[in-house]
């Protein structure tokens, strides 16, 4: 039996994608319906018990704790976004990447 088609992205790589993609925009607009990219978001076995696994948990904290329009989207914007960067260092390593790095562009 196929599975359900998810609105928002089911999956590992894909989620994490999407909320990239969310948060390159400006924290106005980064905001609104981060939450439901973690509907079907999984973690894959591999990932268990390492540094990505508890980024992803900081990460849900941050966007899921978030009240949006409020005083501190900014400030928690960036903090998101360190947290993703962080993530994606973290998933590079683990694929063998020995030297990993986002980009002054990018931080």
């Amino acid at each position: 039996m196929a599975a359900s088609q998810s609105r928002f992205g089911r999956g590992f790589f894909i989620n994490i994608s999407h909320l990239v993609t969310k948060f390159s925009h400006p924290p106005d607009r980064a905001w609104m319906g981060a939450q439901d990219y973690f509907t079907d978001l999984t973690i894959p076995p591999r990932f268990k018990g390492t540094d990505i696994e508890e980024l992803v948990g900081i990460l849900r904290q941050q966007i899921m704790w978030h009240q949006a329009g409020g005083p501190m989207d900014k400030e928690q914007y960036v903090e998101v976004k360190r947290t993703l960067n962080r993530l994606l260092i973290a998933l590079d390593r683990e694929m063998g990447i020995l030297d990993p790095d986002i980009g002054r562009y990018h931080e």
